[in-house]
């Protein structure tokens, strides 16, 4: 809590300073230290929040290929010969096969897995949870605000400046 009281002190002294300051002087490098300083204060009182990972089978082997596909995309744009086309349709069809065949399809089964001991333990409640998973699949948030006249906005600068 004395942490949380001291920054709230600086980010008040820094905004008198920010006051006092004249037109020679940098306003936005007293900006830039303001926002750290607020940053800084919402981390430690708040934490940090973990994002819900969607794809829990993407790991460091998964990375690797995404970045072998990206650098034989970055060489194809470069030089759009057709030997650099050949090797950038056999590293996307190998990066798919690796995703969509080994890593997913494990990951499922391990899944499958667990809803059948789950059924077999009698616990319904993760069970149902299971199966509501697979049938929902994964489904993205969107932000929709409505403007000064009620229409519904979906465009996030306009959201933004809302």
């Amino acid at each position: 809590m004395e942490v949380r009281k001291q920054y709230q002190i600086e980010i008040t002294n820094r905004f008198a300073a920010l006051e006092n300051l004249s037109d020679g002087e940098n306003i936005n490098k007293a900006w830039e230290n303001i926002k750290e300083n607020i940053k800084t204060i919402a981390k430690d009182s708040l934490g940090l929040q973990e994002l819900k990972q969607h794809k829990p089978w993407f790991d460091e082997e998964c990375l690797g290929f995404l970045d072998q596909r990206k650098q034989a995309l970055k060489q194809w744009i470069h030089d759009s010969r057709q030997s650099s086309v050949d090797n950038l349709n056999n590293v996307r069809r190998e990066a798919s096969r690796h995703f969509r065949g080994k890593k997913k399809k494990e990951y499922l089964k391990v899944k499958v897995g667990e809803l059948e001991t789950n059924s077999k333990i009698k616990n319904i409640r993760d069970l149902y949870r299971g199966i509501s998973d697979f049938k929902e699949g994964y489904q993205p948030g969107t932000n929709i605000v409505k403007d000064e006249k009620g229409d519904l906005v979906a465009d996030s600068h306009i959201i933004l400046a809302r």
